[in-house]
């Protein structure tokens, strides 16, 4: 099987830092390892949707409510 080289793998990092830019590396990254875990995921038999045992009987936390933010600029003085 093939394995890149310390040389290569510089090689190809450079030519996807070009290609994709520096501001879309960390999104295209955080994309790769969230499709990676829901893969990992979805061979297991894990599912996000089923509850672990024993949160059935706590409360759901109260979200709280939102506010409103008035410029400086439409306050009344």
């Amino acid at each position: 099987m093939w394995s890149p080289s310390p040389v290569e793998l510089i090689i190809i990092l450079v030519v996807v830092l070009i290609v994709f830019g520096p501001k879309r590396l960390p999104d295209l990254g955080r994309s790769l390892g969230r499709g990676m875990r829901e893969f990992k995921d979805s061979v297991t038999g894990k599912d996000k949707d089923e509850l672990p045992e024993g949160s059935a009987d706590k409360p759901e936390p109260t979200k709280p409510e939102p506010t409103t933010v008035t410029p400086a600029s439409e306050q009344k003085s």
